[in-house]
């Protein structure tokens, strides 16, 4: 470059000839001239693109292919290696290495362009993602909700099991709380959750869930094309974000409340950081936002999805592929289920008779053994053959119990004594009727009503004392005092 400079500089400042520049230095005149007209090395120039003898007649065929892959699904599509040897069977000649760069250009023309686009306040973007998540020890997929603000970039992330109505009330309901107001308008692609139908480009037939959720909180809603995620870019990008500062390393929690928390305070620490281009940071930006949001509801969104159904034979449930069990008085009898993301709750006329733990794996049964104490009542045989108490774990001192009346009663009486002591667990805590058992059996007491006497308080009798309080009216009653003379002629016979 320090050549090239001095040649220039001579020949047009200092007026030395184009001759003694080429004897001095032995250059080509026509590379003298190039550099007498570029102040730089311009570098290789290629006039025309150099013509492809033995590909020519085939790069028809090659734009056709790629043309055809546009609708078939990404992992079966053409590579160019298929390519070539698709080529080479209808009798292309040439090698590899020049059919890959045209197909390398080919699909580069056929990229994409998009607009970069203006986001006011007060609108957000919803998607759900997956990642790994180490929970109570076990590798496993978590489904990610993120709700997303493009004009602040603030952020919220929520895990759950999986992809479904419930999760998808639950994550706004909490993204809302914790915006502390609801974005006017939201886009979402067309998840089955919120979308039942597409109807022509823009139409959707919405879901009930998805109603319910809106005309809860008055939100306008706008839907991706198809297999356009690019209309929702900026929580695209938040979804990919999220897992890879938030789930890298493999986070390792013990539920997903613990998870759930951490996440709560990543999307908070992450108002702190300051947008490219802006002054201020989220939280500064986040504030115009919450200035164009919708006020909260005053009732919060109950997000629980309800069904009816009918209580089967066997005191069972269906909910969501998966049995839960109810009192076995209830059984033939129509109950609404209501399921949310922790707990499957079963009413019967707005009373609640059954109270689960939400199970997400598939074709599982949930059994409370307290449910089929009153029926194994009247059936004892079944005690040890019934599955809702397989399993189910009681104090040492109950099978002594059970063994000491089975012993008094051999006909069949003894264990359904048992049965009716394990009923009382039905109105009080295990604890107690442990204490309860323990203290019948030192006493010898071990009939039912015998041990039920020992749960409720029993008050030292000499430390009692009547009082009038609280009985006015008694006040005024005069009682005699016993004359004990008449005792001691009724123990001489004297009175009839």
């Amino acid at each position: 470059m320090e050549q090239w400079t001095e040649i220039r500089r001579r020949v047009l400042v200092e007026g030395t000839s184009r001759r003694q520049i080429l004897r001095e230095t032995g250059l080509h005149w026509q590379t003298l001239k190039k550099i007498l007209d570029h102040s730089g090395p311009p570098g290789y120039r290629q006039a025309a693109a150099r013509p492809k003898k033995k590909l020519g007649p085939y790069v028809g065929r090659i734009e056709q292919i790629l043309r055809e892959d546009r609708t078939m699904p990404k992992k079966q599509r053409h590579t160019a290696k298929r390519i070539f040897e698709r080529l080479r069977q209808e009798g292309y000649e040439g090698g590899y290495t020049v059919v890959k760069e045209a197909v390398r250009e080919m699909e580069r023309h056929n990229r994409e362009v998009f607009v970069p686009l203006t986001h006011p306040p007060g609108e957000a973007q919803v998607d759900f993602g997956e990642a790994l998540a180490r929970v109570d020890g076990v590798l496993r997929k978590v489904a990610m909700f993120v709700l997303a603000l493009p004009y602040s970039d603030a952020m919220f992330v929520m895990a759950f099991e999986r992809e479904c109505t419930e999760t998808f009330w639950e994550g706004h309901v909490r993204a809302f709380e914790f915006f502390s107001g609801v974005p006017r308008k939201i886009a979402y692609d067309n998840t089955r959750v919120a979308a039942a139908q597409i109807v022509g480009g823009k139409g959707r037939k919405l879901t009930a869930g998805f109603s319910q959720l809106q005309s809860h909180y008055l939100f306008d809603h706008r839907f991706c094309r198809v297999r356009r995620p690019n209309e929702k870019g900026v929580v695209e990008g938040t979804v990919k974000f999220a897992r890879l500062n938030y789930f890298v390393p493999v986070p390792q929690v013990r539920d997903l409340a613990a998870l759930n928390a951490h996440l709560l305070e990543r999307c908070e620490a992450d108002q702190e950081r300051r947008l490219r281009g802006q002054a201020g940071s989220k939280r500064q930006m986040l504030e115009e936002d919450r200035a164009a949001f919708l006020p909260l509801p005053a009732v919060v969104f109950e997000a629980c999805r309800q069904q009816s159904t009918t209580v089967s034979s066997i005191s069972l449930v269906r909910f969501d592929d998966n049995d839960y069990s109810v009192p076995v008085e209830y059984a033939h009898h129509t109950v609404v289920v209501k399921g949310s993301c922790e707990q499957v709750e079963v009413c019967h006329f707005n009373q609640s008779v059954a109270r689960h733990r939400r199970i997400w794996q598939r074709e599982q049964v949930s059994f409370d053994p307290l449910h089929y104490l009153a029926v194994l009542e009247r059936k004892p045989g079944a005690l040890d053959h019934a599955r809702p108490l397989q399993g189910w774990t009681l104090p040492e001192c109950f099978e002594l119990l059970r063994r000491r009346l089975e012993t008094q009663d051999e006909q069949g009486g003894g264990t359904r004594e048992y049965i009716r002591v394990l009923r009382l667990l039905e109105k009080h805590p295990l604890p107690e009727l442990r204490r309860a058992v323990e203290k019948g059996l030192a006493l010898g007491a071990i009939q039912r009503d015998a041990i039920a006497q020992f749960l409720y308080p029993q008050q030292e009798w000499r430390a009692t004392r009547f009082t009038l309080d609280g009985h006015p009216h008694l006040r005024a009653v005069r009682v005699q005092a016993p004359d004990i003379k008449q005792y001691g002629s009724l123990l001489a016979g004297g009175v009839r």
